[in-house]
């Protein structure tokens, strides 16, 4: 429902684009690290991008300006009446991403009226004019599929099922079509909260998040075959026995899954037992955890684990806290007093005390989980540092935050480090820049933009990469 369809661009613009990418002849700057904010960087690349994006929203552009922030041997190929023309009709820009990797090259995403998104990839000299414009078109929000990593050649997307305490679930088996038996590392792939949120971390509500798909789609150009699945609640798995009544099942029911599927991803032939991972994202870290650590049950041995933009503290502190934000929201933007506020957050702080002293949920904060909430209650007996703290010795750890994260910042998942250094564990932290929670480059902190066709994170696609070369 917050999906905004969108037309194309004006035919203008989309002129403009081709014509900079052709008549330029150069390449681009490589996917890079986003900055943080709706800001360019002080580098040289960030200065004339800077420029570009300014002077491109009010054409026509002085030949005179263009000439002090062009090389010469862009010119030749497009000189500044060329430049002008192409530019033409253009306006009402929007900046929507920065990313920059270093001095000499920025990555930006814009918008066209608030339509059509281009990815602009500028480069400059040693002087520091621009000397590259590449402007592959970004597709519409009708198309996110492609922007989603591609699944490496001769590799499949194999759905499944397999059993887990009276439910059959349903999944995504990734792995080469052929392959020696036992030589393939592989990954379970555990998605964030809600019973509504499948194996790819779609939900109703945003059907195009595909956060999980995509580092699927990165683990097998990897050579890491993978497993997801749609948990109790989503996807074709459904309720299933729990249908009559959702609120018998409870975190018991979510991490016998968990069990299961490793146990499913570690019989398959082609995967080694002895190089297995398991991914979690935002909620799906802390299952992640719990399996990795035993506490979920007995399961083969997990060698790497991946945190992905985790909840870091307990379940019902993050419920507080998410609830402070909206109601200091609301008193920003007059819907309420800040006595009012002040009032409901007492209350709130008081009902949590409540659930957690009887396991009884009070109504005020009934319509803040999704079903079962049994589940909610009973997860939030775990602070994940002190479950990251059970980790076997010296297991290898990715874990990720983002200064764009809208649900958990970085200073709340800093609190995980230090269980991860009781447990000794071998820890690669990645903060990334200008991504949001569900790993899209996106500066805007907008749960609209989650469901938006943009570019996943090139910066944890090199650190993924990177960590299962070492570890896996």
């Amino acid at each position: 429902m917050w999906l905004v369809k969108r037309r194309s661009a004006p035919v203008a613009v989309a002129v403009a684009v081709a014509a900079i990418v052709v008549l330029a002849g150069c390449s681009g700057s490589p996917h890079s690290v986003a900055t943080s904010g709706r800001v360019f960087p002080s580098t040289p690349a960030g200065v004339q991008a800077r420029w570009f994006f300014q002077a491109a929203g009010t054409p026509p552009i002085a030949d005179a300006a263009i000439r002090a922030h062009f090389d010469t041997a862009f010119l030749a190929k497009m000189p500044p009446p060329a430049i002008n023309a192409v530019l033409a009709g253009a306006g009402q820009l929007g900046l929507v991403s920065v990313s920059s990797a270093r001095p000499d090259a920025v990555e930006f995403v814009m918008s066209v009226r608030a339509e059509q998104r281009f990815r602009v990839d500028l480069t400059v000299d040693a002087r520091g004019l621009i000397s590259g414009l590449k402007t592959p078109e970004l597709p519409s929000a009708a198309s996110p599929a492609s922007v989603i990593p591609a699944l490496a050649p001769g590799w499949v997307a194999q759905p499944v099922t397999f059993e887990a305490g009276g439910v059959t679930v349903h999944g995504t088996f990734t792995h080469p079509g052929s392959a020696p038996a036992g030589t393939l590392p592989a990954a379970l792939l555990i998605a964030g909260y809600g019973s509504s949120t499948d194996r790819n971390d779609n939900a109703p509500g945003q059907p195009a998040r595909n956060t999980l798909e995509a580092v699927a789609n990165w683990l097998s150009t990897d050579g890491v075959a993978s497993l997801r699945y749609d948990k109790l609640g989503s996807g074709q798995t459904g309720w299933g026995p729990y249908a009559a009544d959702p609120g018998r099942a409870g975190l018991g029911t979510y991490e016998q899954e968990t069990v299961a599927a490793l146990n499913f991803l570690a019989g398959q032939q082609q995967v080694d037992r002895a190089r297995l991972a398991v991914f979690g994202h935002s909620e799906g870290a802390i299952y992640s955890l719990l399996l990795a650590s035993g506490l979920a049950g007995h399961a083969p041995e997990v060698h790497a684990v991946g945190l992905l933009e985790p909840i870091a503290v307990r379940f019902l502190d993050q419920a507080e806290q998410d609830s402070i934000a909206s109601l200091t929201h609301e008193v920003q933007n007059g819907q309420v007093t800040a006595a009012a506020a002040r009032s409901a957050q007492r209350a709130i702080a008081q009902a949590i005390v409540t659930t957690r002293r009887t396991g009884t949920v009070p109504a005020l904060l009934v319509n803040s989980f999704q079903p079962p909430v049994a589940e909610a209650v009973q997860i939030d007996r775990y602070d994940p540092a002190a479950v990251a703290a059970k980790l076997p010795a010296h297991t290898a750890v990715l874990l990720t935050c983002s200064n764009a994260d809208d649900k958990f910042g970085c200073a709340q998942i800093d609190h995980l480090v230090a269980g991860l250094s009781q447990a000794s564990a071998r820890l690669d932290y990645v903060h990334l820049d200008g991504v949001d929670h569900f790993l899209k480059e996106d500066i805007s902190k907008n749960i609209a933009d989650y469901d938006e066709s943009l570019p996943f994170s090139a910066q944890l696609r090199a650190a993924l990469q990177a960590f299962v070369a070492s570890n896996l």
